[in-house]
């Protein structure tokens, strides 16, 4: 067998990027929430599409966050500094 048997992730390189997307989604969903509200009727993009992208945005913040938070326990649980 040439695959090793407990294969691993590039913590490191996880936790830069969650790091780096969970404020650059959170920027863009406050952004687009906040075009959405300054939209009138006959504008386009419709205020329709504009809150889709913010909730979509507000969605990765949360995935992206919850990633942070696994990496981060994983990495704790790797140095023996945590709980399993």
């Amino acid at each position: 067998m040439s695959e090793p048997l407990h294969a691993h992730s590039a913590l490191r390189l996880r936790l830069l990027l969650s790091a780096l997307f969970v404020p650059l989604f959170l920027a863009g969903a406050v952004f687009f929430g906040v075009w959405a509200a300054d939209t009138g009727s006959g504008d386009s993009p419709g205020r329709g599409t504009l809150v889709v992208i913010a909730v979509v945005c507000g969605a990765f913040v949360l995935l992206a966050a919850a990633d942070l938070l696994v990496v981060i326990r994983r990495l704790r649980r790797e140095r023996g500094t945590g709980t399993p």
